[in-house]
């Protein structure tokens, strides 16, 4: 198929944007002049995509999203910041993915083979790792990081500036004030922990000795007893007694270091 078939005529791309000739454009989308599409994605009707915008290969974007406008933030001062989202990403509808800002890194991130569900928002400068999936109305306020295979379940909202650590499971409705250590669950409003994300484990192929040894540090962290600083030291010692788990350990032990608003707990 030629590329004038693949750009609907109603669709709007500016001359000066760079799209692979394998690119799909919907009917009535519009593209910006700073935006750059790798091979195999396809834009569906109805999406506006401007900014300094980078998508990588083979997205998928459903109808009526709004990606890379300018954030939400009034120190936004027109400065040219941008928005990165890598390859394999399904991003449904109404979703909305704002630029950076010049405050923080400049830019928003989305990595690989991420579900992005209808209605979700990030907001400026938000970090979102690879293998995540984000329900329906789930929303990053800005200077948000997610790590990779985190889920987001429907309605959870994020403060600005917390940190989700990788394969941790947010559930429906919660309002996260404070940071989510790696492999935990939580959820309520105020946020609680739950325990850890075992099912979630188990779909990724971690083996039964690594999910021993994750919930024993999960125990230290949580049931012990111990201040935060006395359970950073008992982590580290466990990590000689779990093998199997000694790198799983180690970065929880590692967010817990950089832990910014304080953790769930």
């Amino acid at each position: 198929m030629s590329t004038i078939h693949r750009i609907h005529p109603t669709a709007i791309v500016d001359p000066q944007a760079e799209l692979d000739s394998s690119v799909e454009v919907g009917p009535y989308s519009i593209i910006g002049p700073n935006v750059r599409i790798g091979a195999g994605t396809v834009v569906g009707p109805h999406v506006v995509i401007e900014g300094h915008t980078t998508i990588g290969k083979n997205n998928k974007f459903f109808q009526f999203g709004s990606i890379g406008a300018a954030p939400q933030d009034k120190k936004w001062q027109g400065e040219p910041t941008r928005l990165e989202i890598g390859n394999g990403n399904t991003i449904r509808e109404f979703v909305t993915f704002n630029l950076g800002t010049a405050q923080d890194e400049g830019v928003t991130r989305l990595g690989d083979d991420n579900w992005i569900s209808a209605y979700v928002h990030l907001a400026h400068d938000c970090q979102v790792g690879s293998h995540t999936i984000f329900s329906n109305n789930a929303q990053l306020a800005g200077h948000v990081h997610v790590g990779d295979h985190a889920i987001l379940s429907g309605y959870a909202g994020v403060h600005q500036f917390c940190k989700i650590g990788a394969h941790a499971f947010i559930g429906m409705y919660t309002s996260l004030t404070q940071d989510v250590p790696p492999f935990v669950l939580v959820s309520g409003n105020p946020a609680g922990q739950r325990g850890v994300n075992i099912e979630g484990l188990k779909r990724r192929g971690f083996t039964r000795e690594q999910i021993d040894g994750i919930r024993a540090a999960y125990k230290l962290l949580y049931r012990s007893g111990l201040t935060l600083e006395e359970a950073k030291t008992a982590l580290q010692e466990e990590e000689g007694r779990s093998p199997a788990a000694a790198a799983d350990i180690r970065a929880l032990r590692e967010f817990l270091g950089l832990a910014t608003r304080g953790i769930v707990r």
